[in-house]
């Protein structure tokens, strides 16, 4: 079996976060798949196989199965442009339809997904303040301007404004701790911001529920975000960039494109290097 690694959202030909690509005629089984991932080590590996002109998806992290994972699908989009040429290619997960395009560009690739449809709801007073108590943050730590949500498209997160941008550099939180709230709430992770300006925000997101202690690039996170930002009106003008891995020292690159209709598609875009 032949398992790519490829960096999503990465800045040129350095950072990014790296996930497994395995395309074949047919998915492994689910066994096979964690098993697989769990082998591999990246926050997440992303299963393709071709059918009815499109690609049945599958996503996969150390520990567990989640229904969408936008970096695997930027890498996923890399990949069959490497194999099929530029182009864009219909995903069908296991519960949403959605798209990549893949494009190369000397020798990185320029990637695109379309997400599920987003949704947002504040979120419950209890969760936020478990929240804050894992991270050790205080209620006059967040930014008043963004209220904690729990927001989707095609996963689902507790989202942190954070006021200060150094209180974000500071994140630190206990693994077993951190996946038993993300578990116990049904979260994929916990996206931690701090908005720079109205439109450049910076993030970090803690993966306890797939036992990674943080990703450093987090598509469908970005993705619900925008969703979340059109929810609230804030003033995004269209599109809004996200600097992640930062703090990690694995510097990666996000764009996301709003569209007005409500709940619709988010547009999420990136580099990409073979590694």
């Amino acid at each position: 079996m032949n398992i790519l690694k490829i960096a999503a959202f990465s800045d040129g030909d350095t950072g990014g976060n790296p996930a497994g690509v395995v395309i074949e005629k047919e998915l492994p089984t689910g066994e096979e798949m964690q098993a697989i991932a769990a082998d591999v080590g990246f926050s997440e590996t992303v299963f393709a196989a071709a059918k009815d002109g499109g690609w049945i998806v599958r996503y996969y992290s150390p520990e567990s199965e989640v229904p969408f994972c936008g970096h695997a699908t930027i890498a996923l989009g890399a990949a069959l442009a490497q194999q099929n040429g530029d182009g864009v290619f219909s995903l069908n997960l296991s519960a949403a339809k959605i798209s990549v395009d893949g494009h190369r560009k000397g020798d990185l690739f320029l990637a695109a997904l379309q997400s599920p449809a987003t949704s947002s709801a504040m979120a419950d007073e209890v969760l936020v303040d478990d929240a804050l108590k894992l991270f050790g943050y205080q209620p006059a730590d967040l930014d008043a301007r963004i209220k904690p949500a729990v927001i989707n498209a095609g996963a689902t997160h507790l989202v942190l404004a954070l006021s200060d941008r150094l209180r974000l550099s500071d994140m630190d939180y206990d693994l077993n701790t951190g996946r038993n709230l993300m578990n116990n709430n049904r979260l994929v992770t916990i996206s931690l911001i701090y908005a720079q300006s109205e439109q450049m925000f910076h993030a970090r997101n803690p993966f306890a529920s797939g036992g990674v202690l943080e990703d450093p690039a987090t598509g469908a996170a970005a993705a619900a975000l925008a969703g979340y930002l059109r929810d609230i009106d804030w003033p995004h003008n269209g599109v809004i960039n996200i600097i992640q891995g930062e703090d990690m020292g694995i510097k990666s690159l996000l764009r996301a494109e709003i569209p007005q209709a409500a709940g619709s598609s988010i547009r999420v875009s990136g580099t990409a290097r073979v590694m």
